[in-house]
């Protein structure tokens, strides 16, 4: 298995060639920096009155690939616009939409510093 900073280097130059526990470690690191932003945005600034939904939107994976497979193995759910989805990768209860707009801000720079198209989307509730 790859350190973290390995599967970076090789996967910065192409992700089809990634192994699903390449994508179930980036899924978890993904998620783990959503929390960690969400709970500093917590403590910074509070719970904001705002309600609303945040996720991370990723495309240019088709789900019949065997990286596809690997998306859906970790977890990675298909998503309506032909990418791939993670609803609140914060895992937070809050209904913060700000808390979640930056857990998922958070979570998709990680899939992009992997090579990824990876966005945050969100609406209000």
């Amino acid at each position: 298995m790859n350190t973290a900073t390995q599967t970076a280097t090789v996967i910065a130059q192409d992700t089809k060639h990634l192994t699903p526990s390449d994508v179930s470690m980036i899924f978890e690191e993904a998620k783990a920096a959503a929390h960690v932003a969400s709970l500093n945005h917590i403590e910074r600034e509070g719970e904001g009155m705002y309600c609303g939904f945040a996720w991370v939107d990723i495309f240019g994976v088709k789900g019949n690939t065997k990286l596809g497979k690997s998306f859906t193995a970790a977890g990675i759910q298909k998503s309506y616009t032909g990418g791939h989805q993670i609803w609140n990768p914060s895992g937070l209860g809050t209904q913060c939409m700000w808390t979640k707009e930056v857990g998922a801000t958070a979570a998709a720079d990680v899939f992009r510093k992997y090579g990824f198209r990876a966005y945050m989307g969100s609406r209000a509730d």
